[in-house]
């Protein structure tokens, strides 16, 4: 089996933001170059004050989606706090805290964000592989680090990894870990579970700035634990 380390040195390109063309290796991924974490750009007193007021106008009239662009299927509201966002065109379903917003991330499959706080999101991607287990690429620890490095952090931050673990749902394995991404004026502190299913290979990352992880560890840990890939078969119609 070709070194994961190897292949994804290969496959993934050192630049980060910018998007081209996909690229096959022999593990079977097409890697594109993406953006996959949000910037923590600078918000003005007044616009923070008008992104409070739009939340609390969404949250009044709930009917209304503030969205960027044509959202995924909604359930119910399965858990206090939380909505639930279910993508039958891809296979893939998760919750986000209540209050974030969806906004388009070149190169990202769904992202959602908190506006006032950006380091606060979940950001979904997902590449085409010929494999069929994430197993194949190597245990969690050795997976963890090369996307950490590769793929979930630009080259000029410092990256640690925290944790990694294997669990399986359903008859699929996933690998989720925790790690540091320390950037010149911030550290974000990021969670991010993988799986792979009907010859796609998804990647969930949620995260906080490092500084508000002891509040929110608890719903980023949720978020994670939340998301599951399906089959085309058992995909549910919520009424949209």
């Amino acid at each position: 089996m070709v070194c994961l380390q190897q292949s994804f040195l290969h496959c993934i390109p050192h630049t980060f933001l910018s998007t081209s063309s996909p690229q096959v290796n022999n593990n079977g991924i097409s890697w594109k170059r993406v953006s996959v974490l949000v910037r923590a750009e600078q918000v003005s007193s007044q616009d923070r004050i008008s992104k409070r007021q739009l939340l609390a106008f969404g949250t009044c009239f709930p009917g209304i989606l503030l969205f960027t662009e044509t959202p995924s299927s909604f359930a119910a509201e399965p858990r206090k706090n939380f909505l639930s966002v279910s993508d039958k065109k891809d296979g893939y379903e998760f919750l986000y805290p209540f209050g974030w917003q969806e906004v388009a991330i070149q190169g990202q499959d769904k992202v959602f964000k908190d506006v006032i706080e950006p380091l606060e999101s979940v950001s979904v991607n997902i590449l085409p592989t010929a494999k069929q287990d994430i197993r194949e690429f190597g245990p969690p620890d050795q997976v963890a680090e090369t996307l950490i490095k590769k793929v979930l952090a630009p080259p000029t931050q410092k990256t640690k990894l925290i944790q990694a673990k294997e669990h399986e749902a359903d008859g699929k394995t996933y690998y989720t870990f925790e790690f540091l991404a320390q950037a010149p004026n911030y550290t974000r502190h990021a969670l991010s579970a993988i799986c792979i299913n009907n010859g796609k290979f998804y990647t969930l990352t949620t995260g906080a700035n490092e500084r508000r992880w002891d509040k929110m560890k608890d719903r980023l840990n949720t978020v994670i634990d939340s998301f599951k890939v399906f089959k085309e078969s058992s995909m549910v119609d919520y009424g949209n």
